[in-house]
């Protein structure tokens, strides 16, 4: 593993368009001594006015989460799009932000404001506040997760307005309502798209299903780790492997020593990716299931992202 390909990664996660999952980046980086985040050097990086958190996964039928039963939850699609960031002072929008690590992002200001479709340019409310939320593409867009992400990062405001893409509002801060359901009825009254809306599942694509607590002070009081709010979280559905044959298999040797086999596949498609190579987690992995140039094998997206052997098929 070599800093170059660290590099991209951590500007990828910057811009919006995350090449690898957040996990899998900081285990690279931890075997590989990396600290540089050559994203930050980017003159348009800033700060989020409140830190835009991801959510605690589970994967049905692979155990519960601590809240899984309570009656007091609100449910909504999870979007599979780009998240970002809107700052509006005074009744204006001022800044808007792609996720990036979750306390700075890039900023895509000039992107949204050129086009008046996207998002409110101007609100009733007369405080400073951030409302987050989704930008995604209809699913019918070959990539549409790509499709939505790239767009923001256009250096050509002309074109973006062109792009076929929408924003849908999960969050507000402060919070206004006693309960999350009651802001995004006051967002949806200032005139955003939100997270509520009815069928969304149908025209974009969607990853999982959010549970939150609906009453607000009851999910602050929760409180957050370094990664989750403790008062939400996404259920999501395990992808099924598609099979495919190994033609070869490489080996990796980062500059720690630790040693990765990449399987050589023959081409498949999982969902919209074409994947031609999948992890083989490490010798031990390959030994214990005992796979040979030539098997046929699972593949599915690690985190959604990542491909990765998963079993060996039985002939």
């Amino acid at each position: 593993m070599n800093k170059e390909y660290l590099d991209k990664a951590s500007a990828a996660y910057y811009s919006g368009s995350p090449i690898i999952s957040d996990e899998v980046f900081d285990r690279l980086a931890e075997l590989n001594s990396y600290s540089e985040v050559g994203a930050r050097q980017h003159e348009h990086i800033k700060k989020h006015l409140y830190p835009m958190y991801s959510l605690d996964k589970y994967y049905e039928g692979e155990g519960t989460h601590p809240l899984h039963g309570r009656k007091d939850m609100v449910s909504s699609v999870k979007l599979d799009g780009a998240a970002i960031s809107l700052l509006y002072v005074d009744g204006a929008l001022v800044q808007a932000l792609t996720r990036g690590d979750g306390i700075e992002g890039v900023d895509i200001t000039k992107n949204i404001v050129s086009r008046k479709d996207l998002v409110p340019l101007e609100v009733p409310r007369k405080d400073v506040h951030q409302v987050t939320g989704e930008i995604v593409a209809p699913k019918q867009i070959e990539n549409s997760r790509n499709y939505a992400a790239g767009s923001l990062n256009l250096k050509d405001s002309s074109e973006f307005c062109t792009r076929a893409i929408s924003f849908f509002a999960y969050s507000v801060y402060p919070t206004v309502d006693k309960t999350y359901s009651g802001d995004m009825y006051l967002l949806e009254l200032e005139g955003f798209d939100t997270i509520f809306d009815p069928n969304l599942n149908n025209i974009y694509d969607c990853d999982g299903i959010v549970h939150r607590i609906d009453d607000n002070d009851t999910f602050t009081g929760m409180g957050y780790t370094s990664k989750f709010p403790r008062g939400a979280y996404a259920l999501k559905e395990r992808k099924p492997s598609v099979e495919t044959t190994i033609l070869d298999v490489e080996w990796n040797v980062g500059r720690t020593g630790r040693v990765t086999p990449v399987a050589i596949l023959a081409p498949i498609k999982i969902g919209d990716k074409l994947v031609s190579r999948a992890t083989l987690n490490n010798p031990g992995f390959i030994q214990a299931l005992g796979i040979c140039i030539g098997d046929t094998v699972g593949v599915l997206l690690a985190g959604e992202i990542i491909p990765q052997v998963s079993h060996k098929v039985d002939a």
